[in-house]
């Protein structure tokens, strides 16, 4: 049997949690990730008929069954990833009762997933219906798109148009939009079921003066669509307090992604 250590799926872990600690984005124990993993994959690193002990998970997801996931740990920081994977990650496989987590491995200091698992599964489950090559959620406090929270209307239409505006290649990125909610009480199974509901029609779905969550199909592209959004929201910031001289016109924005092929929200548009 291979080497955990060396997979793919926990060294992308690493790289990816320690990038977005060095962006600022995940400070302290803030921010988490959950990826689908292919289960032919998983059993080359671990025996999957070992279960080192089963946490409850909250809810019932009956259509994960059988799916396995590594996932960031509760109270865990993201900079402490790439040092010590076992401790800060671990391996779950949705149990036959919807119900239950069977813990594959991590976790070794006796944690748990992330308190926003609910969140994830429930997410996980809305975009495998939109798109069966889904993978990813993952979610982050990134700086400028929280700070644009305090000063924009939190309404998505509004805010995705904000956001379209600020570069070239947003339109191009997220056709689909940000999806935004209003502030939630954090770690509830309300919260889960309120971003899944957005998940069902957008990858980018902002909490009201928290973060951000973000879906697809592999980590580079979820943390692609993420860092698009922070970049235009920083753009943002650094000139809303400014007369604007120059923008992208609606008709522009409709000119590149018809250009680029994308299907975009054309509701969004004022055209």
């Amino acid at each position: 049997m291979k080497d955990i250590f060396t997979a793919p799926f926990v060294e992308e872990m690493k790289r990816t949690t320690a990038n977005m600690y060095r962006l600022g984005w995940d400070e302290r124990n803030g921010g988490n990730i959950s990826l689908l993993l292919d289960t032919d994959e998983v059993a080359e690193y671990l025996d999957l008929g070992h279960v080192i002990r089963t946490i409850p998970i909250g809810f019932e997801a009956k259509a994960l069954v059988g799916r396995i996931f590594i996932v960031t740990g509760t109270g865990k920081y993201f900079k402490n990833v790439e040092v010590d994977p076992e401790t800060n990650l671990g391996i779950i496989r949705i149990a036959e009762d919807g119900c239950t987590a069977e813990l594959l491995w991590g976790y070794k200091d006796g944690g748990r997933f992330t308190s926003e698992l609910p969140a994830h599964l429930m997410s996980h489950m809305a975009r495998l219906e939109v798109d069966p090559q889904h993978r990813v959620v993952m979610h982050c406090h990134p700086t400028h798109t929280l700070a644009m929270n305090y000063v924009h209307e939190l309404d998505e239409r509004k805010m995705t148009h904000t956001l379209w505006e600020m570069c070239t290649e947003c339109i191009v990125v997220f056709p689909d939009g940000v999806g935004v909610l209003p502030w939630m009480l954090c770690g509830t199974n309300s919260i889960g079921e309120a971003t899944a509901a957005k998940m069902r029609e957008f990858r980018l779905v902002v909490w009201g003066m928290h973060g951000i969550y973000g879906a697809g199909k592999t980590m580079d592209e979820t943390f692609g669509l993420i860092e698009t959004v922070e970049k235009a929201a920083q753009i943002y910031m650094l000139t809303a307090h400014l007369p604007r001289i120059n923008t992208i016109r609606d008709h522009e924005l409709r000119e590149l992604a018809e250009f680029f092929g994308v299907d975009y929200r054309k509701d969004f548009l004022d055209l």
